[in-house]
């Protein structure tokens, strides 16, 4: 059974977070901004219920990139590692790279969006999960509405 808080960071140990309640849902993302970001075919994302998911190191190491549309893309300044990502505009506007978590997160993505994005050189596995060819969130402001995100990351 996974304890908690869940605890993570960057590789380098400057940044650290923590969850303190079950994650809500995990996702993949196929976009090619994940691709570009993660150097992968699509990025695993875990959702954490609202105010749930804080920093609690290292906050001045914390960079972000925030396209004109799409959600902003936090990482570690001196390592560089891709952390969580934050698009206010969704019912689950937090999503932790799944890899930063310390120990086993206890959820599984149970969705893939973007796969009209996919990587051809790495299709997407027939494994049952429902598949949406945009956001999973369209509709509900997705993409598009997060060009006013705001500048700070979660505090604790």
């Amino acid at each position: 059974m996974t304890g908690f808080p869940l605890t993570g960071g960057c590789n380098c140990g400057a940044v650290r977070f923590e969850v303190t309640a079950p994650l809500a849902v995990a996702s993949y993302c196929h976009c090619k901004r994940c691709q570009r970001r993660s150097g992968t075919a699509a990025a695993a994302n875990a959702h954490p219920a609202p105010g749930t998911f804080r920093i609690v190191a290292g906050e001045d190491h914390l960079r972000a990139w925030r396209p004109e549309h799409g959600g902003e893309k936090w990482f570690c300044g001196t390592c560089g590692s891709a952390l969580f990502g934050r698009n206010p505009s969704h019912a689950d506007p937090i999503g932790i790279r799944m890899g930063t978590f310390d120990d086993d997160p206890g959820i599984r993505p149970s969705v893939r969006q973007f796969v009209r994005y996919a990587a051809p050189w790495e299709p997407v596995p027939d494994d049952g999960l429902p598949r949406f060819p945009e956001s999973r969130h369209a509709g509900t402001g997705g993409e598009a509405a997060a060009g006013g995100a705001t500048a700070s990351p979660p505090r604790s």
